[in-house]
């Protein structure tokens, strides 16, 4: 039996229309987005089963595109809509953050860069430039690594600092591994860069780590 054959109530776009979004599981959110199923199976029976397949939604958001391309009823079309509803996503999240207003704690900018950062493959250290009333400048990904650890160089960020006549930065960088926990080395490169940045009077407010979680190093008192 097909979705249209359903019960109003049950079909995913109809839920979503009545109960909205956050009713709707991820099968059901995934159906939408693949429109159609294939023969002997609805759109929520494939999705059920691409989920299965990928082990979770975000698994199957994070995967490349050979890997998406494989699976059953997807492609080099759906691989590229996904990837603008991602980036859709994130433009969103730093659109909210960078509207004008002073960024007020560590959950305003880490839900952007747990975003941007999340399930990125190798290591990335980026900053999110900021001005003396702590609104944001900019965000740059200054140095990449491989899986386990990136090499970054204070004064690459000072001088990208002195180029945004910034005021302040929150540092962010993400584990691959998804365990949030900072290194000892995360705490010796968050003093390095603090003690670089301070001789041209700029503060850092926070060195964010992105896993799984994310875990801020100033409400650890690591700053």
């Amino acid at each position: 039996m097909g979705i249209k054959d359903w019960p109003a109530g049950e079909r995913p776009r109809e839920k979503l229309l009545t109960r909205g979004a956050e009713a709707l599981s991820d099968a059901d959110l995934l159906a939408i987005f693949l429109r159609t199923g294939v023969p002997g199976k609805s759109a929520v029976d494939l999705a059920r089963e691409l989920l299965t397949e990928f082990g979770g939604l975000r698994p199957l958001l994070a995967a490349s595109s050979e890997a998406f391309c494989r699976g059953k009823g997807l492609g080099e079309a759906k691989y590229v809509q996904l990837q603008a509803v991602l980036e859709m996503g994130r433009r969103y999240l730093w659109e909210e953050l960078a509207r004008g207003d002073a960024i007020a704690s560590p959950e305003a900018a880490g839900r952007y860069l747990a975003a941007r950062l999340r399930d990125r493959p190798s290591e990335v250290f980026a900053c999110v430039f900021l001005d003396g009333r702590h609104r944001v400048i900019a965000y740059e990904e200054l140095f990449h690594g491989t899986i386990d650890g990136a090499s970054v160089h204070p004064r690459e960020v000072v001088r990208r600092a002195l180029h945004h006549n910034a005021a302040a930065l929150i540092l962010a960088h993400n584990h691959p591994s998804g365990v949030a926990e900072p290194s000892a080395a995360d705490e010796a490169i968050t003093q390095r860069l603090r003690d670089a940045l301070g001789l041209i009077d700029v503060r850092i407010l926070d060195h964010l780590v992105v896993g799984e979680s994310v875990v801020s190093l100033a409400q650890r008192g690591l700053l």
